[in-house]
């Protein structure tokens, strides 16, 4: 183009109509790249070109670099840095004003791009007093822009600032506004995993939504705090083990954890904490996780290409890091508690196991009687028991007992109850006796809120008598011949805390066929979904229409019935119930 050509071109009514249409771009465009597109078109409407470019100012470096152009090559248009004040386009942002090479060839500070470039023009954008960027012109004739173009791109300069401004503050809190989003996204998928190795899989694998990284490790501080161990590994998206510990505040990554600071490296080879692990790293961005102030760990990305990382790539894995901390913690918490569970479950198991050996294995054989025993537990182990005690002769102990409460402490409880027990069986004590045995051996080691009831009966298969003591649990049901029930009013205090307590005793003279139905009140507590308790009657109803049957059989019932009344409703309370059954052809001595 030749000066009467732009003269022409800019003449005032035209000029008029030109700044009519860079207004409107400015005025209705809020996407930055279209903004630059109708830049770049409208200028070349003013001022023919061949080779365009706008180049934005990065304040923290002070380096412009090309955000939109025509005719660089890309490679090149890529890695352009120019500092303020160095070359054409820094000396116009450096001064403020335009400034028109005509000749670069003689300029000692021009910095060649383009091959055959002759002549260049760079034109400061300024808003508001601050210098945002720099458009430049070059062509490959030497002369080829003059002053009017100078003045012509300032006025568009001074236009198109304020819009490229606003352009990148629309871009900024729209793409501000779209990371928060995903990063409430994030969190809440990933706060929601508790499982650790998922998470670490799961929080590559979300990153990338993010940040499109190469290499990325999480690491977490070992049990002394002194040191980073690598938890999660990422190759060019391949997953890798790494061994080597990092001690805290040695390179990057512990600097970030010593310092509670996320560390951004443009390139790692001119940071001397930076330790060779990767020869393909060019640029690192290391954040610490932090949880209730402490750190726990450090978010590592590594990329080939150097000043990858930006500070907008740092606000965002920082903000990202609190909440990764906390679901970290999370799954940290849950595996520790799953491990907790799963060696309790197993240590559980032993002591029911443990607890079934403590019950007797098999049933006695008694003269004139059988007997018959069930017992389920509310939980893996029981507070209920029941034991049989052989004395001399013909005669032996039938017991069964209900600590207070359910579980581990019950458990213990009961087999203190059944040391006791057996120790004072050798003396063959009566039933109230051995219950004041035991109620004297319990209140001399008192454990609090822990007691037990006991019913203690004696069988003599010589004399056909029945002798029972009662310390606190649900009267036996006597049923006799033709199946009529009847209580035993035998009753009493639990054995632990009342000292002075004393028992009473009653004998029964049997019949052949008579049934005694002793039992915990697991049993006749048990509720149903409408909160209605299987109740003492049932058991009578069951024990009467079941009197012809074996002692096993009765038992059976029992639990049948109330199975079938709790409908499958939970176990509240433990269930026993210990049956004895005068034989049919039982006759005294």
């Amino acid at each position: 183009m030749t000066p009467s050509a732009t003269q022409s071109a800019t003449a005032p009514f035209q000029l008029d109509q030109f700044l009519v249409e860079v207004a409107d771009v400015v005025n209705t465009t809020l996407d930055l790249d279209a903004l630059l597109l109708r830049t770049a078109e409208l200028v070349h409407r003013a001022i023919e070109y061949e080779i365009f470019a706008i180049m934005l100012l990065n304040e923290k470096t002070q380096e412009l670099r090309i955000r939109f152009q025509i005719g660089h090559p890309p490679e090149f248009a890529e890695r352009l840095r120019v500092k303020v004040g160095e070359g054409v386009t820094g000396r116009a942002a450096q001064s403020r004003e335009a400034v028109l090479v005509n000749d670069v060839s003689a300029d000692q500070n021009y910095i060649k791009g383009v091959e055959g470039v002759r002549s260049e023009l760079a034109v400061p954008l300024i808003v508001k007093n601050k210098v945002i960027g720099v458009i430049d012109l070059e062509a490959p004739q030497p002369g080829y822009f003059t002053e009017e173009h100078s003045r012509l791109l300032t006025l568009v300069a001074s236009r198109i600032a304020s819009g490229i401004e606003n352009a990148r503050l629309y871009t900024r809190v729209s793409r501000q506004a779209q990371t928060l989003t995903l990063l409430n996204e994030i969190s809440r998928d990933l706060t929601s995993i508790l499982n650790l190795d998922e998470l670490m899989q799961s929080i590559a694998e979300t990153l990338t939504r993010l940040i499109d990284y190469q290499m990325f490790s999480i690491l977490l501080l070992d049990g002394t705090g002194q040191n980073l161990v690598h938890r999660f590994s990422l190759r060019f998206k391949e997953n890798i083990q790494l061994k080597h510990d990092i001690p805290l505040g040695r390179g990057l990554v512990g600097a970030a954890a010593q310092l509670k600071q996320a560390i951004v490296v443009p390139d790692v080879s001119k940071d001397p904490r930076y330790i060779m692990a990767n020869p393909e790293t060019k640029s690192e961005l290391c954040v610490p996780l932090i949880h209730k102030g402490a750190v726990i760990g450090v978010l590592d990305l590594e990329h080939t290409r150097r000043n990858y990382f930006t500070e907008d790539h740092k606000r965002t894995m920082t903000t990202l890091a609190a909440q990764l901390a906390i679901a970290i913690e999370n799954a940290r918490l849950y595996e520790r508690i799953a491990k907790q569970e799963a060696r309790l479950e197993h240590e559980l198991d032993m002591a029911r196991e443990i607890q079934l050996r403590l019950l007797p294995q098999e049933l006695p054989r008694l003269r004139g009687a059988e007997v018959a025993a069930k017992f389920l537990p509310a939980r893996t182990i029981s507070g209920d028991m029941y034991e049989f005690l052989q004395y001399s002769g013909d005669s032996t102990a039938v017991m069964i007992g209900d600590v207070s409460g359910k579980g581990a402490p019950a458990a213990l409880y009961a087999a203190l109850v059944a040391g006791i027990l057996r120790s004072a069986a050798d003396s063959e004590p009566s039933p109230a006796e051995m219950l004041s045995l035991v109620n004297t051996a319990l209140s001399e080691r008192p454990i609090s809120a822990q007691y037990i009831s006991m019913i203690y009966a004696l069988w003599d298969g010589a004399q056909g008598i029945l002798r029972i003591a009662n310390s606190g649990l649900p009267r036996p049901i006597y049923s006799q011949g033709g199946g009529k029930t009847e209580i035993v009013q035998a009753t009493g205090l639990p054995l632990g805390p009342f000292e002075d307590a004393t028992f009473e005793e009653l004998d029964i003279h049997v019949s052949p066929g008579d049934v005694f139905v002793f039992f915990s009140d697991g049993i006749s507590d048990a509720a149903n979904p409408a909160l209605e308790t299987f109740g003492r009657a049932r058991i009578e109803k069951i024990v009467a229409a079941n009197h012809q049957k074996s002692a096993k059989q009765i038992a059976d019932a029992i639990f049948k019935g109330v199975r079938e009344f709790c409908d499958g409703c939970d176990l509240f309370d433990d269930e026993t119930v210990v049956v004895l059954k005068i034989s049919k052809d039982f006759r005294p001595a």
